[in-house]
C-alpha cells in the first residue's frame, strides 16, 4: 500500500493534517488534559470506579503547579522593573534634601538641624527638645499651637544660654499637647543625599546621606 505524502491531496479529499510545532510540545494545554482524561476513562478498571476522581485530582494539581510557576515568573519580572524605576528616581535625588524618620540629627560646624513633625490632629502647644550625647537637655524650641499636617522646625545649634554647642549628633524629641494630654510624636530629620547604592538580589535600594549614613529608599517621606 502506498502512502500519500502530498498535503494538497489531503485537502482535495476534505481531510487535513495538523502540523505541530515541536517547540510547543513541552507544554500541556486544555486539549492534552481532555485526551488524558478520555484515555483514562477508556482504560479504567471497572472494579475501581474511584480512580477517576483521583486522576482528575492529579490533573488539577498539575495545572495548579504550572500556574504557580508562571505567576512566580511574572512577579519576578515585575519586581525587577520596580527596582529599575526606583533606581532612576533615586539617581535624580542626588544632592537634594530629604526627610526620613530618625531620632538624631547631625550638627555641622556653623550648621543647623532641620526636620519636621507630621501631625494628624491639631495641638495647642508643640515643643522640640534637643539633647546632647549624654542625654542632657540642650535647648527647647517652642512651636506653639499647630494645625494638622507637616510642621517644620530648625535648631540653630545654640544652647538655652545662647552659646554655640560643639558639632556632633544630637537627639531630637517632639512633644505636643492635644486635648489636654501631652504626647510624644515621631520626628523626621532633614539630610542631603550623597550617593545611591544599586541593590543586590533580594536587597532593598539604599541611599547614603551626608550625616545620617545609609538609609532605605522606602524610608524617605519627603523630598525638599
Amino acid at each position: 500500500m502506498s502512502t500519500i505524502q502530498d498535503a494538497a491531496l489531503f485537502e482535495d479529499l476534505g481531510l487535513s493534517r495538523s502540523l505541530q510545532d515541536s517547540s510547543k510540545r513541552n507544554e500541556l494545554g486544555q486539549e492534552d488534559f481532555l485526551k488524558l482524561m478520555t484515555t483514562q476513562l477508556r482504560n479504567q478498571d471497572p472494579t475501581k470506579p474511584a480512580d477517576n476522581a483521583e486522576f482528575m485530582s492529579q490533573l488539577a494539581q498539575f495545572g495548579t503547579v504550572t500556574g504557580i510557576e508562571d505567576l512566580k515568573t511574572e512577579i519576578q519580572n515585575l519586581a525587577g522593573s520596580l527596582v529599575s524605576n526606583q533606581t532612576f528616581q533615586a539617581a535624580g535625588m542626588l544632592g537634594r534634601e530629604v526627610l526620613i524618620p530618625a531620632t538624631q540629627g547631625v550638627l555641622e560646624p556653623d550648621g543647623v538641624i532641620a526636620g519636621a513633625v507630621e501631625l494628624s490632629n491639631p495641638v495647642s502647644s508643640m515643643n522640640i527638645g534637643v539633647y546632647d550625647p549624654g542625654g542632657q537637655l540642650v535647648r527647647n524650641v517652642s512651636l506653639g499651637s499647630q494645625s494638622p499636617g507637616m510642621v517644620a522646625f530648625n535648631w540653630d545649634g545654640l544652647a538655652t544660654d545662647g552659646t554655640a554647642v560643639p558639632p556632633g549628633r544630637y537627639t531630637i524629641r517632639a512633644e505636643a499637647i492635644s486635648g489636654g494630654i501631652n504626647e510624644a510624636y515621631d520626628v523626621l530629620i532633614a539630610d542631603k543625599v550623597q550617593s545611591v547604592s544599586l541593590p543586590a538580589a533580594g536587597k532593598a535600594l539604599t541611599m547614603e546621606l551626608a550625616g545620617l549614613g545609609e538609609v532605605n529608599f522606602s524610608d524617605i517621606r519627603q523630598i525638599r
